[in-house]
């Protein structure tokens, strides 16, 4: 009895331009976001002398870079023909991410300087909570059925903003509350360390636990528990 492979059907012509669309629509709402994000933190960490609050702006600045180089994928006619670029200008984009998170927790630590209350960088870590989520899912949703692996690690990019938007609020509440400075930059690291393993993942091509030549030599990707973990793959 011959073996019979089952894998995803192959997306018809219409379905795999509207998914393009969408792909390109989201990244540049995760673009223009994270411009107006980078200058509202970036001035407000500089009136309240508070280094998360510049951090964040930096990060929003590497989000940019990533969701960038999607973009840049996507405005090929075949997007395929660009995906190991646009994954190594994200993986590079988290080592940056994790580089700038890193150096701006040490010396926070190291200074011991406690920043002023800011109420503008507040609601802009909350707002950033509520908007970066529902753009992640999107694009890593949109990205797994279109087979895109650029488009899935850009998704984890926006994933680590909503985790240091999390951050960012959690250290700049207790700050202003109880007057834990140290808060903020401690977590900052366990998310520095996150970014890191997930630049290696790309670098490897392995945004969800499909190398990219898989992905576009459109063999079937496969997960499981010993080579995916996190539930990249999951529903």
């Amino acid at each position: 009895m011959s073996s019979i492979s089952i894998g995803p059907r192959p997306l018809a012509p219409d379905r795999r331009a509207l998914l393009e669309r969408r792909i390109r629509w989201v990244v540049a709402a995760t673009i223009t976001y994270n411009v107006i994000e980078a200058v509202i933190a970036l001035v407000a960490g500089r009136l309240a002398s508070s280094s998360a609050l510049i951090g964040f702006g930096l990060d929003s600045i590497v989000e940019v870079l990533s969701a960038a180089a999607v973009a840049w994928q996507f405005s090929a006619p075949n997007p395929h023909t660009r995906e190991r670029a646009a994954m190594r200008t994200i993986s590079l984009s988290f080592f940056g991410l994790a580089a700038f998170v890193t150096v701006d927790a040490a010396r926070s630590l190291l200074n011991a300087t406690e920043p002023e209350h800011s109420t503008a960088g507040i609601i802009l870590a909350a707002v950033s909570l509520a908007v970066m989520p529902f753009l992640s899912w999107f694009e890593r949703r949109t990205g797994r059925e279109l087979g895109s692996a650029s488009a899935v690690a850009d998704s984890k990019q926006t994933l680590i903003c909503t985790y240091l938007s999390a951050v960012l609020l959690v250290g700049l509440v207790l700050n202003s509350t109880l007057g834990w400075w140290w808060a903020d930059p401690i977590a900052a690291v366990v998310i520095a360390a996150f970014a890191i393993r997930e630049g290696i993942e790309a670098w490897k091509g392995d945004a969800c636990c499909t190398p990219v030549s898989q992905l576009v030599g459109g063999d079937t990707a496969h997960c499981d528990d010993e080579h995916c973990g996190d539930g990249c793959c999951d529903d």
